[in-house]
């Protein structure tokens, strides 16, 4: 039997998951968030989901909120999906769309639940340096990220991880996990685990402010800090009364020369922090291009006095 999918996402992340599913099953939908105003002159820019839709030819849809746009629900209807699968698509959905399909609403989440919950649960792996990550793909409810457990992929966290590789490895993953569930679950193989009620960390959304650097913190919780907020939202300091944007860095086990206090380390630029030395490899002064930290001092001869 062929079952039909609407799919519903829209960032980067998601396009993988789009992909698989286009070259095994028949898409008959894809709902994603309007074009948005990017860059400097504010050019309206389509979600990576929508650009590859309209390169496989699928039908799309934008609605500002499809909780409220009846017309969004009426092509819903339309489209008469077996399953609706959603992965990274920013929107709140209500019962009436959850309770749509015959085989409801599936989410690829890129943590393994009930671990994690939430909007930004690839960072906060990194930050709380954990050893393993993946994706759960579940049956969502009206909770946020509480529904039954259908499927989990598992990857081990590199100790060089960033926010933005990691999140490319889960978004593979994520279509790879979820083509070895649906068969199972469309032939009613599968049993669904229930996470049950007990209390667990929550991935809040991520500001941009988030990124700014505590120096009063452990060198190796900054380390962590700078690796999982890479490339997004990025993490800062200020030197000059102006913003120096921090890319990579690594720690030095050695004492501190004090809080904040800068200093140069084996020829880079280095930080004092609570516990340790925090030692730029490669930065971003304001108005300027990414570079080493080697290069920057080179143009900067008064770092440390």
């Amino acid at each position: 039997m062929v079952h039909t999918i609407v799919f519903m996402g829209s960032p980067d992340f998601a396009v993988p998951t789009l992909n698989a599913l286009y070259k095994y099953y028949s898409i008959v939908g894809v709902i994603t968030q309007p074009d948005r105003g990017s860059g400097r002159g504010r050019k309206l820019s389509s979600p990576p989901v929508k650009k590859l839709a309209v390169e496989l030819g699928l039908p799309v849809i934008q609605p500002d909120n499809l909780a409220k746009d009846q017309d969004a629900k009426n092509q819903l209807l339309e489209w008469n999906p077996d399953l609706i699968v959603v992965t990274a698509f920013g929107q709140i959905l209500k019962k009436d769309v959850l309770d749509l399909a015959p085989f409801g609403c599936i989410n690829v989440h890129a943590s393994l639940l009930p671990k994690w919950r939430g909007v930004s649960p690839i960072q906060a792996v990194i930050l709380h340096g954990e050893e393993k990550t993946g994706i759960t793909i579940m049956r969502m409810d009206e909770g946020i990220d509480t529904g039954d457990i259908l499927h989990q992929c598992e990857i081990p966290i590199r100790s060089d991880e960033t926010g933005g590789s990691l999140s490319e490895k889960l978004a593979k993953l994520g279509g790879k996990c979820i083509l070895e569930m649906l068969p199972a679950y469309l032939t009613g193989k599968l049993k669904p685990i229930p996470q049950g009620n007990s209390q667990t960390e929550y991935a809040p959304k991520i500001r941009k402010t988030d990124g700014e650097l505590d120096f009063t913190q452990p060198a190796e919780t900054l380390e962590k800090q700078i690796r999982a907020y890479y490339p997004w939202p990025g993490c800062y300091t200020f030197w000059q009364k102006e913003v120096l944007k921090i890319h990579k860095a690594h720690i030095v086990d050695i004492p501190s020369p004090g809080v904040g206090v800068l200093s140069i380390h084996n020829g880079y630029p280095a930080i004092g922090t609570q516990e340790g030395l925090l030692v730029i490899d490669q930065l971003q002064p304001a108005g300027k291009k990414s570079m080493t930290g080697e290069d920057f001092l080179r143009g900067s001869r008064n770092w440390g006095e």
